[in-house]
């Protein structure tokens, strides 16, 4: 997993409450899209049945093409369990989704896959869709070290993240990674295990 320090990069406004799992990656694109899972992202809305680009879409306009930050309505990514919405938002480019409240299977499947969604209140998320959305300039940076982001009319915001979940981000180690640095330890344990229990080893 990537390691999440300090990220600076256009953000885009998506105000929508109640985005939900297959809006992020249709089903359709699931089935389809193969490894390219970015390609895949808000499928349905970003193309027509052409496959063109439908050019009134936010990530569709020259401003947020390379978006790294997506500023969100409540409730983002509600709905259906697949993970594959955290996968399409990273293929995308996206590392950080801001909003004042998120599905919770979506919100445990970002940590765990290296993306940051960042609970702010709802008129603080307003505040900076504002300001991302006016004049030319929209990027911001989200500094997970010290916990908070500054919006791109200088507005420096600070938020919270359980320290479980922020370490392993900031040490880019998933829950396999994790596992894997106590392996001395597990073989320890398993080693005076067999002694007292050898009943249980035995094939």
């Amino acid at each position: 997993m990537e390691k999440f320090n300090i990220l600076t990069g256009t953000a885009a406004p998506m105000m929508d409450d109640n985005i939900n799992t297959d809006a992020i990656i249709p089903t359709a694109w699931i089935v389809n899209v193969g490894s390219d899972w970015g390609r895949g992202l808000f499928g349905n809305w970003r193309r027509g049945r052409d496959g063109k680009d439908l050019p009134d879409f936010v990530l569709n306009r020259p401003k947020y093409r390379d978006c790294r930050i997506l500023v969100a309505g409540r409730n983002f990514a509600c709905g259906s369990s697949r993970e594959e919405a955290v996968w399409a938002l990273l293929g995308f480019g996206i590392r950080c989704v801001i909003a004042p409240s998120f599905g919770d299977i979506f919100f445990d499947s970002a940590f765990k896959n290296g993306l940051l969604p960042v609970v702010l209140p709802v008129d603080r998320v307003k505040q900076i869709a504002a300001s991302v959305d006016a004049g030319e300039q929209s990027e911001m940076t989200v500094d997970l070290v010290r916990c908070s982001l500054t919006a791109p009319d200088g507005t420096a915001i600070a938020f919270t993240v359980d320290e479980t979940r922020r370490a392993p981000l900031l040490q880019g180690r998933d829950d396999i990674d994790r596992t894997l640095a106590l392996v001395s330890q597990i073989e320890a344990f398993q080693s005076a295990d067999k002694t007292r229990r050898p009943w249980i080893y035995r094939s």
